[in-house]
């Protein structure tokens, strides 16, 4: 007996263009959704998680080291009175090193994103991965490499820092790139006069939206010091923190590869 209704099956010889539309053609999917921009709605919370990632790295790496890997204010305060008294500290040499590495890793994110679309879902995925990867190397030498003292100069002292560096001020870029210029998560100043400036100051949570965002950013930066600071005064050390921050930016990974596309960006 020939059934009368297929709802979807294809029967001998039928040609394919006469397929039932009930069925749903095969796309690229996976690849195609890389290929859009991602929806900067609400794309300030990933950018706010790395504050987070700033202060773990940022207090850990000053209680340790005695340079910062992100803020680079302290750096450069820290290599001018090195020259002014070399041979009191080796502080302003690791601070050159993080200074100098994070104006490369500027100049190499950047570019990155400008060349191949700045808010592009891969961009950002491929952006965030490689940052992850330079602070897994970094956490690597610390955890299996030879041990080192707070003075000391040397490579495996020098390398993390510059790794940690480099990789810091990716997340200032991708926050020019989707236009949330205010939440570099490398610097605090700008912020703090920018909050006690704003005419909206006392106005409710839903009335001033950069308002919350100027509130967020050094909370969750003091809440990332204080747990740097805990990993650096305990036996896990600033590896500890490391791997942290890499789990961390894996989030951050994982949510530019699910996060909601731009309808503007979109094709059929």
């Amino acid at each position: 007996m020939t059934p009368s209704r297929t709802y979807g099956t294809v029967l001998p010889g039928q040609d394919q263009e006469q397929q039932p539309l009930l069925r749903k053609p095969n796309r690229p999917w996976r690849w195609s959704r890389m290929l859009v921009d991602v929806n900067r709605d609400w794309a300030d919370v990933v950018l706010l998680l790395c504050y987070i990632i700033t202060g773990l790295l940022d207090s850990s790496s000053i209680s340790i080291w005695g340079s910062f890997v992100s803020m680079q204010t302290g750096n450069t305060v820290y290599i001018g009175l090195g020259l002014a008294a070399p041979s009191e500290s080796t502080r302003w040499i690791k601070s050159g090193t993080s200074l100098v590495s994070f104006c490369f890793g500027s100049f190499f994110f950047s570019r990155f994103h400008r060349y191949f679309s700045p808010a592009r879902r891969w961009v950002l995925c491929a952006s965030f991965l490689v940052q992850m990867l330079l602070m897994a190397c970094a956490a690597l030498i610390l955890t299996f490499g030879p041990a080192s003292t707070k003075d000391e100069v040397s490579w495996n002292v020098l390398v993390p820092i510059a790794l940690i560096a480099f990789q810091s001020c990716g997340q200032a870029v991708t926050s020019r790139a989707l236009k949330y210029n205010a939440l570099t998560s490398v610097v605090l100043t700008s912020i703090y006069c920018d909050l006690f400036s704003d005419p909206l100051l006392f106005a409710s949570p839903t009335q001033n939206a950069e308002r919350n965002r100027r509130v967020a950013a050094p909370s969750l930066l003091l809440v990332g010091a204080i747990l740097g600071g805990l990993f650096a005064h305990s036996s896990f050390g600033i590896a500890g923190a490391l791997w942290t921050a890499v789990v961390l930016k894996l989030m951050a990974v994982i949510s530019w590869f699910f996060w909601p596309a731009d309808p503007s960006s979109e094709s059929d």
